[in-house]
C-alpha cells in the first residue's frame, strides 16, 4: 500500500448532492447505442476537473486525471452508461409502433408499462390485449413481442421514428434507506465514478472510462481498454441481489449478494476470473478501513471486466458492484449504505494502491 496515503482522510460523502446527481442520471434515457443523454451529464460534472477528455468512435467518454509523479501506475475504472430498453422498428397507424428489445429484458415485465420515447421523452405505453379479451388458449402461451406495441396515441404518431430508443418511464425516488429508480444498473456505477474522478489521488493516473453498449456485449469497453492501455482495471457496476425469501418461504441459502452488506467484490463470473492480487488488495483495504464488504458468489452474469482483461497483452482486472434488486425491470432498488461503502472502498483503494501490487505472481498471497 502507498506509504504516503492518509489513512485518516475521509472519503467523499453520499449526501444530498450525490443523490440528486443519481436522480438526474437515473431519469435520463440511455438505451444501448444512444447514450448521449448520460454522456452529457458526465461531461458537465467532470469538465472542470479533468486533465483530458476523449470521445471515441463508439461513444465512450474517457476521462483522465494525470499523476503528479513520473511513470505512474495507470488505473482504469470502467462504468457503463447504457441501460436495457427498446428500439422502435416500425410505425403503424394511430400512433402504434412495433419495437424490439435492447439488452436482457423479460417479456413478462412489459405489458401495460409506461415508457419514454426518444430524446424528448415522449410518453407511451406498451400495449397488449386486456385480460378480459384473452381466451383460455391464449393465456396458456407466453406473451410475444410480436403481439405488443408501444402506443403513443394518434397525437403522438409523429413523435417517434424508426431507430428511436424507448426506456421505462420510472421516476427516481427515495424510500427511507433505499433508492428506487430505473437503470440503477449502472447509473450507480456512473455516479460513483464521477466522485472518484473528482477526488483522484496524485500518485496514479486515473483512467475513467464511461462506456457504451455493455448491455449488448460490453462493446464499448473493448475499444476503451485497447486505447487506454491500463496497468490494471476495475469494473464498477451494479449486480442483481438474489436475497429475497425462496419461493416456498424457506430460508434463501442460494443468495449471491445481499442488500445492506456492502460492496460486492467478484472472484469470478461468467466472463472473468478476477485477478487474485486485486481481490486480496480490495479485501485488505476494506478490513483496514472497517468497510463492510461481501464476496459476490461465482456464477452467471458479467461486467465490462470480461472484455477488458483480454485487451492487448492482458489487463489484471476485478469487478466491484453495488447490489440491487429487480435489475432490468421498470424499477430497481438499492441501499444508500451499500453505495456509500462502495465509494469508500474504491476511494481508499485508489489512495493506497502502488505498482508493487503487480510485482508478485498472479495468485492469492
Amino acid at each position: 500500500m502507498n506509504p504516503n496515503s492518509q489513512p485518516s482522510a475521509r472519503p467523499p460523502a453520499v449526501g444530498a448532492r450525490q443523490i440528486a446527481l443519481l436522480e438526474k442520471l437515473s431519469n435520463a434515457c440511455a438505451v444501448s447505442g444512444d447514450e448521449s443523454e448520460v454522456r452529457r451529464i458526465v461531461l458537465d460534472e467532470l469538465k472542470p476537473v479533468a486533465d483530458e477528455i476523449k470521445h471515441d468512435a463508439l461513444g465512450n467518454l474517457l476521462v483522465i486525471r494525470k499523476a503528479h509523479v513520473e511513470q505512474p501506475l495507470k488505473v482504469m475504472i470502467v462504468a457503463h452508461m447504457d441501460e436495457v430498453g427498446f428500439m422502435i422498428v416500425d410505425k403503424e397507424e394511430g400512433g402504434l409502433f412495433r419495437f424490439e428489445l435492447v439488452g436482457g429484458v423479460s417479456k413478462s415485465h412489459l405489458a401495460g408499462k409506461a415508457v419514454w420515447v426518444g430524446e424528448k421523452h415522449h410518453n407511451g405505453v406498451i400495449g397488449a390485449k386486456a385480460i378480459h379479451l384473452v381466451s383460455p388458449e391464449e393465456q396458456k402461451n407466453p406473451i410475444s413481442i410480436e403481439n405488443l406495441r408501444i402506443d403513443m396515441g394518434p397525437g403522438g404518431a409523429d413523435n417517434a421514428r424508426v431507430g428511436d430508443r424507448a426506456a421505462f418511464a420510472t421516476s427516481f425516488r427515495r424510500a427511507g434507506p433505499s433508492l428506487i429508480g430505473k437503470a440503477l444498473d449502472n447509473r450507480l456505477g456512473v455516479a460513483t465514478l464521477i466522485e472518484l474522478v473528482k477526488h483522484a489521488p496524485g500518485h496514479i493516473e486515473l483512467q475513467a472510462a464511461f462506456t457504451v453498449q455493455e448491455e449488448i456485449g460490453a462493446r464499448g469497453a473493448i475499444v476503451a481498454a485497447y486505447a487506454l492501455q491500463p496497468d490494471l482495471a476495475i469494473a464498477l457496476d451494479s449486480t442483481p441481489a438474489y436475497d429475497l425469501p425462496d419461493w416456498d418461504g424457506q430460508e434463501n441459502t442460494r443468495y449471491n449478494t445481499r442488500l445492506g452488506f456492502g460492496p460486492a467484490i467478484y472472484v469470478a463470473d461468467a466472463g472473468t476470473i478476477s485477478d487474485p492480487r486485486l481481490v486480496s488488495f480490495l479485501t485488505a483495504v476494506a478490513e483496514k478501513y472497517r468497510i463492510p464488504y461481501q464476496i459476490r458468489q461465482p456464477g452467471g452474469g458479467g461486467t465490462d471486466a470480461g472484455v477488458v482483461h483480454r485487451s492487448r497483452g492482458g489487463v489484471p482486472s476485478v469487478s466491484v458492484s453495488i447490489p440491487g434488486r429487480y435489475a432490468h425491470t421498470p424499477a430497481g432498488l438499492c441501499r444508500i449504505s451499500d453505495w456509500r461503502h462502495t465509494l469508500a472502498l474504491l476511494y481508499h483503494a485508489l489512495q493506497d494502491i502502488t505498482p508493487s501490487i503487480l510485482e508478485s505472481e498472479r495468485r492469492m498471497p
